[in-house]
């Protein structure tokens, strides 16, 4: 049996087995998250966000990522590296830092060239 689980906002699909890390997956599916610590929950920088209707897809949450996130589960926010997928999930990758800068450059520029 297989589960399966999309990554946006690539839109990208991958099959896996039940009980393969978020993190793992991603891999398969050549979609890059990044990661420091290999996996052992101790950079926190492969965090995804994963929407209600989708939480029951992936294990419940680790005690390491309890004390890591703490507040942030809350609000949809899972280590990759710990998440399981149990069922058919769906996970949001937060855009890349330089992506980011970059879009907040131009979008400066564009508000600047406007004055």
């Amino acid at each position: 049996m297989e589960v399966q689980i999309t990554f946006l906002p690539e839109g990208k699909t991958v099959k896996v087995r039940p009980g393969t890390t978020v993190l793992r997956a991603a891999r398969e599916a050549r979609i890059h998250i990044a990661t420091r610590c290999g996996g052992t929950a101790g950079c926190l920088m492969c965090k995804v966000q994963v929407d209600e209707p989708y939480a029951a897809a992936l294990t419940p949450p680790t005690d390491s990522e309890r004390r890591k996130l703490g507040p942030l589960l809350e609000q949809g926010t899972r280590l990759s590296c710990q998440a399981k997928i149990v069922g058919q999930a769906q996970v949001k990758l937060p855009e890349d830092p330089l992506k980011a800068a970059i879009r907040k450059q131009l979008a400066k520029e564009e508000d600047d060239s406007l004055w």
